[in-house]
């Protein structure tokens, strides 16, 4: 294809099953012929690769030899596409055929946007809020707007918001070229979140789209032990690499207390692997704290906007 509008990146491991329909709500978009569709295939043994091959040659597949996780698999993806607009979609989502269409034509009539988030929704309830583009806390915590919420206002509403769930988001190239991509050290989970924060302090911002609708199913690639232990870790991270010390100084109670309640929680279900696994991600985080702070002091002093536009992103109360 040449010159493409835009390059939907969808990594892979071992998700034929739900990467098939994926693909297929892909060839279904109104604007296809305008689509890169790029999948990044960590390394699956599935038979997701040959399948690929054999039955969608409008793909272009890169296989890797190792699995890169979510943020390695998609920055593979995001170097080699050539569209205008990036798109990070999961492969546990199915697409409504109007979904790129609307998230492109929002990024014309947004153009101080660098992000687009759709709403997402959740499969087998397309009338329940999985995301309604992403918010973050006074208190550190990242969490989905309008999350298990009935459809409906304000979440009909074209809006800004923090930033856009790493699942289904779609970025300015310009942007991407300018901040970098997803931090591969990451590996999975809120890596999306850090990439928002870095936006954000750039100056660019994100508007959700409701008319732009992914189906997902929750948590189809990940969860359990794994997802525990990379929350847990990752979201001191975000903090670590991204808040600005002045806003850390003046919510420190708030983000002591959300930390606490969730130890505590981990400690009242210790005999279940997944609280373990928290634990030993809350505890990773703080203890590898100090090594993000030489990368927060090079963000801050780069950074285009105010304190008091960052403290307007941030929510006071559960979205």
């Amino acid at each position: 294809m040449s010159s493409p509008r835009a390059s939907i990146v969808i990594p892979n491991w071992n998700g034929w099953h739900l990467l098939q329909p994926c693909l297929d709500s892909l060839e279904a978009q109104d604007c296809r012929d305008a689509l890169e569709v790029i999948v990044v295939d960590n390394a699956s043994s599935d038979g997701s690769v040959e399948a690929v091959r054999d039955g969608y040659p409008k793909v272009r597949l890169l296989v890797m030899d190792e699995n890169l996780g979510f943020a390695g698999g998609t920055n593979v993806g995001f170097a080699a596409a050539q569209g205008e607009v990036l798109i990070a979609l999961n492969n546990d989502t199915e697409a409504s055929p109007n979904w790129a269409s609307r998230l492109l034509d929002a990024l014309e009539r947004y153009p101080d946007a660098g992000m687009a988030a759709p709403r997402m929704v959740v499969y087998d309830s397309p009338s329940t809020i999985h995301s309604a583009g992403d918010c973050y806390g006074v208190d550190g915590i990242p969490n989905s707007r309008g999350v298990w919420q009935e459809y409906g206002p304000p979440y009909d509403q074209e809006t800004y918001v923090f930033g856009a769930c790493g699942g289904a988001a779609a970025y300015r190239r310009e942007m991407i070229e300018q901040i970098g991509s997803f931090d591969e050290a990451f590996f999975m989970y809120c890596e999306d979140v850090d990439l928002n924060w870095r936006a954000q302090l750039k100056g660019y911002r994100c508007v959700y789209v409701p008319d732009a609708v992914v189906r997902h199913h929750i948590s189809a690639t990940g969860g359990g032990t794994l997802s525990s232990y990379y929350v847990g870790r990752n979201t001191l991270w975000v903090m670590a690499r991204n808040m600005p010390t002045q806003v850390l100084r003046r919510h420190w109670s708030q983000i002591v207390a959300a930390q606490w309640r969730i130890t505590l929680d981990a400690l009242r279900a210790w005999r279940g692997r997944a609280a373990r696994a928290r634990l030993r991600g809350q505890l990773a985080g703080l203890l590898s704290w100090p090594r993000w702070l030489r990368h927060r002091r090079r963000l801050l002093r780069q950074s285009g906007v105010s304190e008091d536009y960052i403290e307007s992103l941030l929510t006071r109360e559960k979205a």
